[in-house]
């Protein structure tokens, strides 16, 4: 009983002590700031003493102000806190007043498009056949998948290429049939209704649309968003997919060689296979790897998390 009872009066000595200890460590302490002389004002600040008049204020709006107002830019700040307002000017004022939509649409009419419901939405594609085919030679079926911020039009110019190589100069030993899909939500595809929709979901779309057409067996190209689709594609159906093209891939596995690679890179490139050009990318790691990241990141972590406020 002793014992136990002295463990007790331990315990509660030990609580008391740290109590103490936390409210000594944290209690707060009165700080003073020394006051800041600066100026915010456009341009240098005048030499002369500026205006200290105090003058009544209304508030007034005019329909121009309405209609359409910018905010002009931080001085020297171009792109660093995000759309720069004299730049979106430019642009507004291009699709305003210069870009001509009938001609583009002449464009994307170029070659066959279609829709098609699958899972409950609107799946637009473009699916262009090649105009002539060798002797004894089938064309091969090319599933293409853009990604963002862009369009099924990225492929617009290598069509051609894909489904008549004779025609360019190239050799005809691989002739292709093209399929080029709009993402959900993107071009003219019906945006999902529900939550969830994810990489995984396009791609079950995207198989379900490759068999709707009649092919069993077909190739897939991706990049950006479209390499994410396609990889999955070929992990749901690997016995469909006779071969995966991607011109973006993600190495996520980041084991004790490529942890020291960071560290080391540097001073020991050959040991690691580095070239001048790498480690001109990629050194000082921090300044150049984590901390750009970190500054150039935030359109990606809005649209994770919040993509209907950038919507």
């Amino acid at each position: 009983c002793s014992s136990l009872a002295g463990s007790m009066l331990l315990e509660v000595f030990l609580v008391l002590g740290a109590v103490i200890i936390y409210f000594l460590v944290s209690k707060k302490k009165e700080e003073t700031l020394p006051f800041k002389e600066g100026w915010w004002g456009k341009g240098q600040k005048p030499v002369a003493e500026g205006d200290t008049t105090i003058r009544p204020f209304k508030v007034e709006t005019t329909e121009e102000e309405l209609s359409a107002r910018f905010t002009e830019p931080l001085e020297n700040s171009c792109f660093q806190y995000g759309i720069n307002s004299a730049y979106l000017r430019k642009v507004v004022s291009y699709w305003k007043n210069q870009f001509n939509w009938k001609k583009q649409v002449e464009v994307l009419n170029k070659y066959p498009q279609f829709k098609t419901k699958i899972q409950g939405i609107d799946i637009h594609f473009v699916h262009v056949k090649p105009p002539r085919l060798p002797e004894g030679q089938s064309a091969k079926p090319l599933l293409m998948v853009h990604g963002w911020p862009g369009s099924f039009y990225e492929f617009y110019k290598i069509i051609p290429l894909l489904t008549d190589p004779a025609s360019h100069g190239l050799s005809d030993e691989h002739v292709f049939e093209v399929i080029c899909p709009s993402i959900p939500g993107y071009g003219f595809s019906e945006a999902p209704h529900k939550k969830d929709f994810n990489s995984v979901s396009a791609a079950s779309i995207f198989y379900e649309l490759m068999l709707r057409l009649g092919f069993n067996e077909f190739y897939a190209q991706g990049g950006d968003w479209g390499w994410l689709i396609c990889t999955n594609l070929a992990q749901i159906a690997p016995n469909h997919m006779k071969g995966l093209h991607l011109n973006l891939a993600s190495v996520t596995n980041m084991g004790f060689i490529q942890l020291l690679s960071i560290l080391l890179g540097r001073y020991l490139p050959g040991l690691f296979g580095f070239q001048d050009e790498d480690v001109r990318r990629m050194f000082p790691f921090l300044k150049k790897g984590l901390y750009r990241i970190l500054s150039e990141s935030g359109y990606a972590h809005i649209q994770a998390t919040k993509p209907d406020t950038v919507g």
